[in-house]
């Protein structure tokens, strides 16, 4: 199986250009590609994850992929797939950030040995002239056909910036810049940034010629991949100090039913033929299928041995045991009435829910756990000795869980 025949089995590749070309390129290991990635937090998160791995695969066929930071572009923002404007951020605050998107891809590209590239757009777009940006790139852009673009009908309604309004005409002059800089002759993106893409490839083309090999593919489902990377709770990030391993674990051990074969093709590299014999698994088995994903993505952004550590704290949990690793919340003496705290303050003490209310609800609906035990009376509470030592686990559900330890 070639890579572009990989890449179509895994569910990777939605729309294309010059088809014939791109399989050319790069089942020969001779595309020089780029995927862009705006700096706006100070670490990827999961929703990055199908960028990361497509990048990968390439670069493993022997093709040369560029992570293009968006320096210069984060200083605008993106409205792909926004209902209001990115507040803008320092520069300080992005150059920041762009640093340790360095450190994290790291773990998924070679950088050594021109393998791979990591460009700045901040190079060539926080020193452009004005007036000379508008004449260069300017002509080669109609406003109607802008205006009918998906990023921006959606947010016509809402307002759109002006601001806002040049991203695609500074997209489009990436793909342009690179293009020249290092020879780069393809791009890949979400199914969010199709429009901005094919404005690059134009942007090429008009200007160099139709000879310029200028190639666009975006990821399937990319813009679902975005949405992987929330929760209720937030983002699920790449950074152990935002995300811890284990947390990272439990994320993908509770995927659900629907989605585990799917984010197994997509996102690991396990052999498609063993992925497909798990197309034959029903009930409990599904369960195996998600402790693999689990592991094997950990095992990719952490390391093999933290997998190890988190699969058996998992299991630990699974078990009513306390896992060393699970994210842990302390309590102290002056949490205690007369020795005792109710189940509801232990709850919202660990994040399990917003408001005493909530707890209250929680409760009533038979969704808590405290170690082994159903707790059913919201008037429940417990002495001390309980969260003594390694503490206790407090489950809210299925998926939601701390371990309580008194300080």
């Amino acid at each position: 199986m070639t890579i572009f025949d990989e890449l179509k089995a895994r569910g990777l590749l939605a729309q294309l250009t010059d088809e014939e070309e791109i399989k050319e390129l790069i089942n020969n290991g001779k595309a020089t590609f780029y995927i862009g990635f705006d700096p706006t937090a100070d670490s990827l998160h999961v929703g990055h994850f199908m960028a990361l791995c497509l990048m990968k695969r390439l670069q493993m066929a022997g093709n040369k992929p560029i992570a293009l930071i968006g320096g210069g572009t984060g200083m605008i923002g993106d409205p792909s797939g926004r209902s209001d404007m990115r507040s803008m951020m320092t520069k300080e605050t992005i150059d920041h950030n762009c640093e340790c998107f360095k450190k994290q891809m790291s773990r998924f590209i070679d950088f050594s040995e021109g393998k791979a590239l990591m460009v700045n757009n901040a190079e060539w777009l926080l020193d452009l002239n004005y007036i000379e940006f508008l004449r260069e790139v300017g002509p080669h852009f109609s406003v109607n056909n802008m205006l009918r673009a998906e990023c921006y009908k959606q947010r016509m309604e809402k307002g759109l910036s002006f601001l806002e309004f040049n991203y695609m005409l500074m997209q489009s002059y990436d793909f342009y810049e690179l293009f020249q800089r290092y020879d780069c002759n393809m791009q890949f993106g979400g199914d969010d940034q199709w429009s901005n893409m094919l404005g690059g490839t134009e942007l090429i083309r008009r200007k160099l010629g139709k000879d310029a090999y200028a190639m666009t593919i975006t990821l399937l489902l990319n813009s679902e991949g975005k949405k992987m990377g929330k929760t209720q709770k937030g983002a699920v990030w790449l950074d152990p100090n935002k995300t811890t391993p284990f947390e990272f674990y439990q994320y993908w051990r509770n995927v659900s039913d629907a989605d585990v074969l799917k984010c197994l093709r997509m996102l690991t590299f396990l052999p498609l033929e063993q992925i497909d014999e798990m197309d034959k698994w029903e009930g409990s088995q599904l369960n195996q299928a998600k402790e693999i994903l689990a592991y094997e993505l950990t095992k990719l952004v952490h390391g093999e041995e933290e997998a190890e550590r988190s699969k058996e704290s998992a299991r630990a949990l699974f078990s009513a045991g306390v896992a060393a690793d699970m994210p842990t919340t302390e309590i102290s003496e002056e949490d205690f009435t007369d020795g005792m705290i109710d189940m509801i303050s232990v709850l919202c003490k660990a994040g399990l829910v917003q408001s005493r209310s909530e707890g209250r609800r929680a409760i009533e609906q038979g969704g808590v756990t405290l170690g082994s035990d159903k707790v059913t009376d919201v008037k429940a509470a417990f002495g001390k000795d309980i969260f003594a030592g390694e503490g206790i686990v407090v489950k809210r559900g299925k998926k939601n869980f701390r371990k309580v330890v008194l300080k």
